[in-house]
């Protein structure tokens, strides 16, 4: 189902508005568009943060990245 939405577009999101009319689209298609893919990006930042905070939480994870640090300084050239 969808639903007539009213919005006050600065002259920032104009420009983008064009430019993504530029591509062919039509006014509708590109809004519903930029708002899909908004959401999906946000949606990957969340599960990416999610993901980095629970290799944060692994000890096992975190040992090992310890340990592949130290052999890493290690194998380093003398300064």
């Amino acid at each position: 189902m969808s639903r007539a939405v009213s919005v006050r577009l600065d002259e920032e999101a104009l420009r983008a508005l064009a430019r993504l009319e530029a591509t062919g689209l039509s006014r509708s298609q590109a809004i519903r568009k930029a708002l899909v893919d908004a959401a999906e990006r946000l949606r990957r930042r969340e599960a990416l943060a999610a993901e980095a905070r629970a290799l944060e939480a692994d000890e096992a994870d975190r040992r090992e990245m310890l340990e592949v640090a130290a052999l890493m300084e290690s194998l380093r050239a003398p300064r």
